[in-house]
């Protein structure tokens, strides 16, 4: 890392969010995003990068994207300056590495002239993600002990001596060009005039680490035409050198059973990072529209009252992993989880039992299936005469109250957070929708897959509804749509299993 230190009370970080995958971004990189107030951030930086940055932070990105306005150099080295002045911290957040192909050293100097602190955060360059995901060897013990970066575009007006393509001819190891496509045909040639044997093995990997990557094989001498006949466009790197030879022709990335999927996850956002991490790993593009959203209710009074009067219960049940949080953030307020004292605690499935875990709290019953029946199946039989505080939702079933009733519990029912349907969809959410690209969309919730048909209406049936249990499903036909799987296990690890089977099924024999 390069550090310069001044007097300023800001500083900048110049951070490398590595090639696309959000995951290879470093943890120095995270640290840097989650303290700064301005992040500038190239176009090509994937946007779940931009997760790890504050609320409050503002974002801004830099150009060459219809969403973006393209921004000149000395304007981003000026934005960095002055806010760095004005004591903010800010990341200016690269693709790749940033000094790699990236401008890094008009920054620095600007950064230096003007007395600014400096941080550099080196990230995974492409040519090693482009290596890595293709399962090219880009050094080798008998075919490359060395590897060359090249730039496939020169800058316009150069003091200095253009490329040495004799020189790269001649390179025992591996070139690794970047900005080539569009370039492919001059330097290409280049090193075929200057001696380079048409049959050198080349591979194009586009959109490294990313779920659409594309691989494609090649020689030196076709690449250009590849390139013109299958409309590639960047980004993309370009390894050449007999180690392409050595691509298998289904690397690890794309042989990942959901890789070129489309998975929609529907929960609110704040629970929805382990499932969507799950399908990613297992090579899906993940995309996340909430359907319903959790506030708080509408009235903490008979929350607080019940609170006051613990004691009066013997069970305290929860049928959610929402319903732990928002009661006891809420008891934590004026009181403390000592005030829980005896009394025990029911939770609906794993989740649930998981959330009250992480307030460190142990579940004193958890059914076997993820479920309002198998939770009231579990209680019912030391129901009569036992008192029963059930933490819900603004909506939902009644079969958990009914059935504890009817054995003979008396039942007290508080609403601890608002469910409520979403308004509407992310626009691009919405395009992707109507132009059939999502291929498997989740529902993990009565009230998620009835908001889920009111949002996308006919979209709906571009896409695979994956459901939770046999009442969502059930929920999901009343609204006229037919699950295309359904979890037999009532979780999130359900839901994936779900999906994973039925890809498995519907692929030819």
């Amino acid at each position: 890392m390069t550090k310069h230190v001044s007097n300023q009370t800001g500083k900048v970080y110049l951070v490398g969010a590595g090639p696309g995958d959000p995951g290879l971004l470093t943890l120095r990189g995270m640290e840097c995003l989650s303290r700064a107030d301005l992040v500038l951030y190239d176009y090509l930086v994937n946007p779940a990068v931009l997760a790890h940055a504050r609320e409050s932070a503002e974002l801004v990105c830099l150009g060459h994207h219809r969403q973006c306005r393209t921004m000149a150099q000395g304007e981003v080295n000026r934005q960095m300056v002055e806010a760095a002045a004005e004591g903010r911290i800010v990341v200016r957040l690269k693709g790749g590495d940033p000094d790699v192909f990236a401008h890094s050293a008009e920054e620095t100097e600007a950064l230096r002239a003007a007395g600014i602190s400096y941080e550099t955060v080196p990230g995974v360059t492409a040519a090693l993600a482009a290596a890595g995901c293709a399962e090219i060897p880009i050094t080798h013990g008998e075919h490359s002990s060395s590897v060359a970066l090249v730039t496939g575009q020169e800058r316009r007006g150069k003091a200095s001596p253009a490329l040495d393509y004799g020189a790269l001819a001649m390179f025992p190891g591996t070139l690794v060009f970047y900005m080539g496509i569009r370039s492919a045909a001059p330097w290409s040639e280049a090193l075929l005039r200057q001696g380079k044997p048409e049959q050198t093995p080349v591979v194009i990997v586009r959109r490294c680490s990313l779920p659409d990557q594309l691989v494609v094989r090649c020689t030196l001498g076709t690449v250009a035409d590849v390139i013109r006949e299958r409309k590639l466009r960047p980004p993309a790197v370009i390894i050449v050198g007999p180690v392409a030879a050595m691509a298998p022709d289904q690397p690890w990335f794309s042989a990942r059973p959901l890789f070129g999927r489309t998975v929609l996850v529907t929960r609110p956002r704040r629970q929805a990072a382990s499932l969507c991490n799950r399908f990613a790993e297992l090579g899906a593009r993940v995309l996340v529209q909430p359907m319903i959203e959790i506030a708080p209710p509408p009235d903490w009074t008979p929350v607080d009252d019940a609170l006051d009067r613990l004691d009066d219960f013997d069970w305290l049940v929860f049928s959610s992993a929402n319903g732990v949080r928002c009661l006891l953030e809420r008891v934590c307020i004026a009181r403390d989880l000592r005030c829980l004292g005896s009394i025990r605690l029911a939770a609906i499935g794993p989740g649930t039992s998981d959330e009250l875990a992480g307030w460190r709290l142990r579940a004193d019953l958890v059914p076997g299936e993820y479920r309002a029946e198998a939770l009231a199946d579990a209680l019912v039989e030391q129901a009569s005469g036992r008192r029963f505080l059930l933490a819900r939702a603004s909506r939902g079933r009644e079969v958990l109250a009914e059935r504890l009733e009817q054995a003979g519990g008396r039942v007290e029912q508080v609403v601890v957070y608002s469910s409520n349907d979403v308004a509407r969809l992310d626009p691009e959410i919405e395009r992707a929708a109507a132009e059939g690209r999502i291929d498997w969309i989740t529902l993990t919730s009565s009230a998620i897959a009835r908001s889920a048909v009111r949002l996308m209406g006919p979209q709906l049936s571009g896409a695979k509804p994956v459901s939770i249990s046999p009442i969502t499903s059930s929920t999901l036909r009343e609204m006229g749509s037919e699950p295309a799987a359904e979890a037999t296990e009532y979780t999130m690890e359900g839901i994936v299993r779900a999906v994973l089977l039925a890809e498995t099924e519907g692929k030819p024999g």
